[in-house]
């Protein structure tokens, strides 16, 4: 820890390069490309399964191996980073990922796939958390906010389109290409980073290696996203091996922060201590909900379109386009305002009206009936990504503006983990909850749907009616009407559960809003001109 604060003093906090937008063009080519491949092989794992001969459970360790080795490699992205050298770690980090990805495309069993998808995850890591840290530190403070801007509507826009590319690129083609068309791009990415990128004058001595700490975070992380991504299937806590999991992860955690904290450990691979910043901690509770409403609700919203509003997925991928659009828009614009001389509007007010746009699209989401159209979702999702695209740049401003010299690495690496974090915990809450909720919702509205009722009777009447002008039997036409009827109390049923869910990651922005309290705008500064840099 000495040596990290030594390290700290030493150095300036600003490295800017004459060569930053190149290397920002790498850098987020690098992100994209990351972020992307965790949405477009969901579109072709159906595929996969059948080419492979693999069962449903066992195609989905392509995604789970994939995420495992990403949040155990995150954290320590900052303590790598500054041991190996912040463009080495880059360049090996983005080489085994394009290699991985290659060999993903390659594999012919799914033994090997899974294999590199978790090399892949591994590689993946280093493209969000230390590209995010490079960009703080290579550019001026006056072109934080575009260059934030720009480097999120990737992060944010890349998810939504995965499934829209991912079933063309299936349709078209074979799943084999949604691991292969990382191969340009990640040689376009390794070049513009090697060629003009320097290394990060936070270096930290080589020497002794914390393997307590490493072993400790990898048991419990490992331990916690097997939990959150395997538990539903596994009906939770019935399985033992989610029971073991969990004990695991609740000994083990606990025990990583003991120990990267204890005076006995001279070389911590993680500076907790960060986590004494308030503005930080808001920021880390914060994205954790938005990791829990951004890919929370990625998962949910095919599933509501194909079977409550009974769209094709090619529309279903289609209609998240236009929401990935308004986020890109609005990241730009929130960046663009952020980066105006004396700051006019300050990032808190910002961040409410981004919380409070995407709590209205939810509330709009959560009360859509079956008959609703694709244009009326496409509105509600217009209004989410627009809020979205307000929210994680003012964040990202007022969480490093407190940070200095290898905090921000340090900062970085925690922000991302608590996204990736938000988002499994999100998956896994909402798919139980959604079973749950189906099964409560089919009985309450059954519940309703009584002959005794006029207006259940009313309709019953009326089907068996036009029923028996086409040709139905009496008999035949009431068993038909009764099916009928079941079906509409399916389909109402399971409206109401998807609204459940909607209203569920409502809730949980609700509840996270005071910690916009903690939060503090960062003094404006002037506009300075780049040369004086």
């Amino acid at each position: 820890m000495a040596a990290t604060g030594a390290m700290q003093r030493s150095a300036p906090t600003s490295e800017v390069s004459p060569y930053r937008w190149i290397i920002l063009i790498g850098l987020i080519t690098a992100a994209i490309m990351e972020v992307l491949d965790t949405t477009i092989v969901n579109v072709s794992l159906p595929q996969i399964a059948g080419n492979l001969g693999a069962t449903s459970e066992e195609i989905g360790w392509v995604s789970t191996g994939y995420i495992l080795s990403n949040v155990i490699v995150l954290p320590v992205t900052a303590w790598l980073s500054s041991r190996f050298g912040r463009r080495r770690y880059l360049a090996a980090s983005i080489t085994l990922f394009t290699a991985a990805s290659v060999m993903c495309g390659l594999s012919g069993s799914l033994g090997a796939l899974v294999f590199w998808r978790i090399m892949q995850g591994a590689g993946g890591a280093a493209l969000l958390s230390t590209a995010q840290a490079t960009i703080r530190e290579i550019f001026p403070p006056e072109e934080l906010s575009i260059t934030q801007s720009i480097y999120v509507l990737g992060i944010i826009v890349a998810p939504t389109l995965g499934p829209t590319l991912g079933g063309w690129i299936t349709d078209h083609y074979s799943w084999h290409w949604a691991f292969l068309i990382n191969l340009p791009i990640g040689i376009v990415s390794f070049f513009m980073v090697t060629s003009f990128l320097e290394d990060s004058r936070y270096r930290m001595p080589t020497g002794k290696v914390d393997f307590l700490g490493l072993a400790l975070l990898a048991i419990g992380l490992g331990s916690l996203q097997y939990m959150l991504e395997e538990g539903n299937s596994k009906n939770w806590f019935e399985s033992s091996t989610i029971i073991s999991c969990g004990l695991v992860t609740a000994i083990t955690l606990p025990l990583f922060c003991w120990w990267q904290l204890s005076k006995r450990n001279e070389v911590p691979i993680m500076n907790l201590r960060v986590l004494r910043n308030p503005q930080l901690s808001a920021a880390l509770i914060l994205f954790v909900v938005l990791g829990f409403g951004l890919y929370g609700g990625i998962f949910i919203y095919p599933l509501f379109a194909q079977n409550v509003l009974h769209l094709t997925p090619t529309i279903t991928g289609l209609a998240l386009l236009p929401g990935g659009i308004a986020t890109g828009v609005s990241a730009l614009m929130t960046g663009r305002l952020m980066g105006l001389k004396g700051q006019p509007i300050p990032p808190k007010l910002i961040i409410v009206t981004g919380l409070l746009i995407f709590l209205l699209s939810l509330i709009w989401l959560s009360n859509l009936p079956p008959t609703s159209s694709a244009a009326d979702a496409q509105a509600a999702l217009l209004l989410r990504g627009f809020g979205l695209g307000m929210l994680f740049i003012p964040i990202n401003l007022v969480a490093f503006s407190t940070l200095k010299g290898a905090e921000i690495a340090q900062g970085s690496s925690l922000i991302n983990l608590a996204r990736q974090l938000g988002g499994s915990f999100g998956i896994a809450v909402l798919a139980t909850y959604l079973t749950t909720r189906v099964t409560v919702a089919q009985q309450a509205v059954a519940a309703h749907v009584d002959k005794g009722l006029p207006q259940v009777n009313y309709q019953y009447q009326m089907f068996q009616q036009y029923l028996m002008t086409k040709g139905y039997s009496p008999t035949l036409a009431a068993q038909a009407s009764n099916e009928i009827l079941l079906q509409r109390v399916r389909a109402q049923a399971t409206a109401l559960a998807f609204g459940n869910c909607f209203t569920l990651i409502a809730l949980a922005v609700v509840v996270s809003a005071p910690a916009i309290l903690l939060l503090r705008n960062p003094k404006p500064r002037p506009a300075v001109p780049v040369d004086a840099h």
